[in-house]
């Protein structure tokens, strides 16, 4: 800031001029100027921003970037709504919404007024998350202080049947061994759940048991090979429920049979 020394300085060119000859006056106006340019340039410089007054913007303030649905099941549509609201002086443009995965469908205000909020939904379709899933989306505004932040969607999905391993059996091994798999299948429906017949279209390859480990919940499925004749082979095992949700089980089995002098090469 000038001090007092320059300010006086600055007062006595300007009596000056109004007092001297026209060359000495001519002299004394191009300092007063000289003067008028460097407190224009002090003030530019030094002055806080804050006491001048800011440029209007606008300011994107959300209540929550996280949102965890705990555990649900894998044919539900799950949808929550994020709260934005807008803090600042100009209008807030939502310029984009971008999900990282396509089964993510976005729903937002495009334009918050100062002082206004809007909503951003996102909505995971049906059958679209299987266990711990977290899904991202990206957007973008027109906030200079935020031009892009992150909401989370996050959660635990349960299948209605949750088949373990898997729902592939592979047999392999020689023709005189004990070639067996096992298939788990686990409800997670909140009534009974019972696995009521099976067939498969390779009943000369392979032998089937099925146990109700815990009634109206958890069975096992056991296959075991019954092939004598060396060589590959593929089929299907089509298991019927109580289940309205999962009327059917398929089972995929894939036998790799080998000659007992193959075995150990």
């Amino acid at each position: 800031m000038i001090n007092q020394r320059h300010k006086r300085r600055f007062l006595t060119l300007i009596r000056n001029t109004r007092n001297t000859p026209n060359i000495q006056n001519t002299k004394n106006i191009k300092t007063v100027w000289t003067w008028v340019a460097l407190v224009f340039w002090t003030i530019q410089v030094f002055f806080p921003r804050a006491l001048l007054g800011a440029e209007p913007a606008p300011q994107a303030i959300l209540t929550e970037d996280h949102y965890d649905f705990g555990q649900i099941f894998e044919d539900r549509e799950l949808s929550h709504t994020f709260i934005i609201r807008n803090t600042g002086q100009d209008p807030l443009e939502i310029l984009k919404v971008d999900p990282e995965c396509a089964c993510t469908v976005p729903r937002y205000n495009r334009t918050i007024p100062p002082g206004g909020q809007g909503e951003i939904t996102l909505t995971i379709k049906p059958y679209s998350v299987i266990h711990q899933f977290r899904k991202e989306t990206t957007v973008t505004t027109n906030d200079p202080g935020t031009r892009e932040f992150h909401l989370m969607l996050t959660g635990d999905a349960l299948p209605f049947i949750e088949i373990q391993p898997s729902h592939i059996v592979r047999l392999k091994g020689s023709a005189g061994e004990d070639v067996r798999g096992q298939v788990w299948f686990t409800s997670h429906l909140p009534g009974p759940f019972k696995i009521t017949g099976y067939r498969t279209n390779i009943p000369d390859k392979i032998e089937i048991s099925l146990k109700a480990v815990q009634p109206d919940r958890v069975y096992l499925l056991e296959v075991k090979n019954r092939s004598g004749n060396p060589g590959p082979y593929a089929g299907l095992i089509d298991l019927t429920t109580t289940s309205a949700e999962r009327p059917r089980l398929i089972v995929r089995v894939f036998g790799d049979i080998y000659p007992p002098s193959a075995v150990g090469r």
